[in-house]
């Protein structure tokens, strides 16, 4: 029987206390912990804050890390929080090879590289904290402090990451991929976002007043927090006592606009419906709301009308930002825990600081009330319009577990797809752009680093929209909108995005600029398109698409996290297309900065940058009676594993084959991610051929260049390949090896770090 996700855990630090304990006293007793800045080294003291009350030595000696550690503060929050939510759901090293972890963040490592980025480009002094500038090694380190995870991913869709996270780990139970994820999220404050936040005029310097007539701005927060998320099935095994029930989610995009959301709320009225509908709620059943309530002018507009449309008598809400300041990508996490204590404890929590009701607004709870509460929504809106919200219950609700016991049955069952179709694939790279003239003729390099070969991108984009825009952008609007035109899709039901590293070039003009010319009169633009969910919501935006949007950003892996999201809900049915791509990009600046830092661009290791974009289809039966463009192949396996052993690759392999009902001997190549790495091709080459014996081997990146997403162009050539019927010569790694044979079946095996690993399966 297919049971409903219970939540066995939590573990929460913010600004107002370390740990659940000190949370809920603070909750209870109306304590705020926003104040004046005293931690983070800024020019702006007018700002009140939600800081940690820990320095990072104090954070370390309480974990027991040695003190010249290489850190950062967002992966130790982060440990503090998950050690919690672990000793809660009774989570041992032991049992943590069978357990996902799925973290959200954007600021990642930038607490580091914002200190020393002067240093990095002028010398040797720091270069360690290079290594763990991305999203993912703040994620890596977080679970590496507790032992092995079976898998690891990271969300940065801006604000509403960890909430994302959480929506991701449950579609991980209900597709039957694991019986207990990890999810949450961990983002420290940095000047880096406080000063993007106060280029955009949205800093209140008095203390925020979410939904009052006076509110001006938000104020900043940081903190982390944790839930493990765990089959009822699994629970009951184990003699865990849920603390509550995951009821439902949802996500869509506003698709109005990078930063402000649209007048009446559009996409948050979308997500909150959706999470009703998958509980199997009405809104007359929600009790308490949890809202994203940032205190912005814009924001506390739109989530009202948001509000009003779905519930008309809009039930109990409040903001609970002015407690711990905006925590940006944690906050749907460590909101989702507050949810967690009221149902406990039967209270709502206060909209701190409001007096007076804003014009066709909400009136928040603005004194103390205890009450009885089983179901209570919790919203987290991001960047780009990407808004999530969770629906928690009270564990105690046995007629609820039972209906939605039936729902995910259904939701099981329905539209099981056979295959999943690749209508299209289209590509920006160091080869000649949108076509496949690198099969026959391709350009060689013999330089260290290049940029892309761009198309002229006029009729993309308009030229009034170009030049306010990054290169990253333009690439994936020209990817997008030809893979979609190849397609023969006007839209599609879901658009997720692999990025290891984001917009790094605006990244590093605003990095550049707040390095050099101090914390005044930075521009806006720069920050506004630095993070990292910025692609997928322009590509939402300029395609009028209000459907589900995510991002992933965990380095060499990020690709197929994006893949991994898509492949969940098409057997979930709850899509039956999808826009899948990854994009990366690569200045000189930034390429010698990863090259000191060991992360890429060693030995013949050529660096480039990719824009890839892939359609996806479920519909295989009108796909082959269509008169239109026939798919170039199909999917039909995915497995992903981090830190895993010779024997758990093997066993991948051997059951995502038989998932495919197929054998290693239908398999024709394998598609490898060598690089010219000397050291890690030798160690991806000895287990490739230990995995796969004789089979020929193929390789790529001689041509499209290294990056964290360079394993979306390994799908993209494996992909061109079966689609054209054969394999170039050059792509074979030994050339004693090149073959005339033609592909029906390739797989495809990526290595990061020698962490992560990747099987992906294409035939035709």
């Amino acid at each position: 029987m297919i049971e409903p996700i219970y939540i066995t855990g939590t573990g929460v630090v913010s600004a107002i206390g370390i740990g659940k304990a000190a949370t809920l006293d603070a909750l209870l007793n109306n304590r705020s912990g926003v104040g004046q800045l005293k931690y983070l080294k800024t020019e702006h003291k007018e700002f009140p804050v939600g800081e940690v009350k820990l320095t990072d030595a104090e954070m370390r000696e309480r974990l027991g890390i040695a003190q010249d550690a290489v850190t950062t503060r967002t992966a130790l929050m982060g440990m503090l929080a998950l050690g919690e939510a672990l000793d809660e759901a009774h989570l041992t090293s032991d049992q943590l090879p069978k357990v996902g972890f799925i973290s959200g963040t954007t600021v990642g490592g930038m607490d580091m590289s914002e200190q020393y980025y002067l240093d990095y480009l002028n010398g040797d002094a720091h270069k360690e904290y290079i290594a763990v500038y991305d999203c993912g090694s703040c994620s890596e380190m977080t679970a590496g402090h507790f032992g092995k995870f079976a898998f690891a991913t990271t969300l940065a869709t801006a604000c509403s990451s960890a909430a994302n996270a959480v929506i991701q780990g449950a579609n991980m139970i209900r597709c039957g991929k694991a019986d207990i994820v990890v999810v949450g999220g961990s983002e420290c404050i940095t000047k880096f976002h406080l000063n993007g936040f106060n280029s955009l005029m949205i800093l209140d310097m008095k203390p925020c007043r979410p939904f009052d007539s006076t509110r001006s701005g938000l104020n900043l927060g940081e903190g982390a927090a944790y839930l493990v998320l765990e089959s009822a099935e699994s629970a009951k095994r184990r003699g865990i006592e849920p603390q509550a029930l995951l009821s439902g989610y949802g996500n869509a995009c506003d698709a109005f606009h990078q930063t402000a959301s649209s007048p009446d709320g559009e996409g948050a009225f979308r997500a909150m419906k959706e999470a009703l509908e998958l509980a199997g709620l009405q809104p007359a059943d929600i009790d308490y709301i949890n809202a994203h309530g940032t205190g912005t002018p814009n924001n506390d507009v739109s989530e009202s009308q948001a509000m009003m449309r779905l519930f008309g008598q809009v039930p109990p809400v409040s903001s609970t930002k002015p407690f711990t300041g905006h925590t940006t990508s944690a906050s749907g996490s460590i909101e989702a825990v507050f949810c967690i204590l009221a149902l406990q404890h039967g209270f709502l929590p206060v909209n701190l600081n409001w007096s007076q009701a804003m014009d066709n607004g909400i009136v928040p709870v603005a004194k103390p009330e205890k009450r009885t509460l089983k179901h209570v929504l919790c919203n987290a809106f991001g960047f780009g319009g990407n808004d999530s919200s969770l629906l928690i219950s009270s564990a105690k609700v046995p007629e609820l577990v039972e209906g939605l016991t039936d729902k995910i049955k259904v939701l099981r069952q329905a539209q099981q797809p056979d295959s999943i179709f690749v209508l299209s694939a289209k590509q920006i790279s160091m080869q000649q752009p949108l076509c496949e003239e690198w099969m026959d003729h391709p350009i060689i390099y013999d330089v260290p680093f290049t940029r892309s070969i761009d198309p002229s991108f006029k009729e993309y984009v308009s030229p009034i929209e170009a030049r306010r825009m990054g290169r990253i952008m333009k690439r994936a609007l020209a990817t997008s909108k030809e893979a979609l035109k190849a397609s023969g899709c006007n839209t599609v039901d879901a658009i997720m995005t692999g990025t290891g590293f984001g917009c790094i070039e605006n990244t590093e003009f605003f990095l550049d600029a707040l390095s050099n010319e101090g914390e005044q009169l930075l521009k806006p633009t720069y920050f506004m398109q630095s993070t990292h969910n910025t692609i997928s919501s322009l590509v939402a935006i300029q395609t009028k698409n209000y459907n589900y949007n995510a991002t992933y950003a965990h380095k060499g892996i990020s690709f197929e996290s994006a893949l991994h999201d898509a492949w969940m809900q098409f057997h979930l049915g709850k899509i039956g297309s999808a826009l899948v791509g990854c994009h990366d990009e690569m200045t000189e600046t930034f390429y010698r900065i990863m090259k000191k830092g060991g992360v890429m661009g060693q030995d013949d290791e050529r660096c480039g940058e990719v824009a890839i974009s892939v359609v996806l289809s479920s519909d295989g039966s009108s796909l082959r009676q269509a008169q239109g463009p026939q798919p170039l192949c199909r999917l039909t396996g995915l497995k992903m594993l981090h830190l895993p052993t010779m024997n758990n690759l093997m066993d991948a392999v051997t059951t995502m084959l038989q998932s495919a009902d197929r054998s290693l001997a239908d398999v024709d190549y394998i598609l490898t991610g060598i690089s010219g790495n000397h050291e890690n091709d030798k160690a991806f080459l000895v287990e490739t051929r230990t995995l796969f014996g004789d089979k020929p081997l193929l390789k790529y990146k001689h041509l499209f260049g290294e990056n964290f997403t360079a394993s979306g162009l390994g799908f993209y050539v494996a992909a061109q390949c079966l689609n054209a019927g054969r394999v170039p010569s050059h792509l074979f790694v030994n050339a004693s090896e090149a073959s005339d044979k033609q592909p029906t079946c390739i797989l495809l095996f990526n290595r990061s770090d020698g962490k992560d690993f990747t099987l992906t399966l294409l035939e035709i």
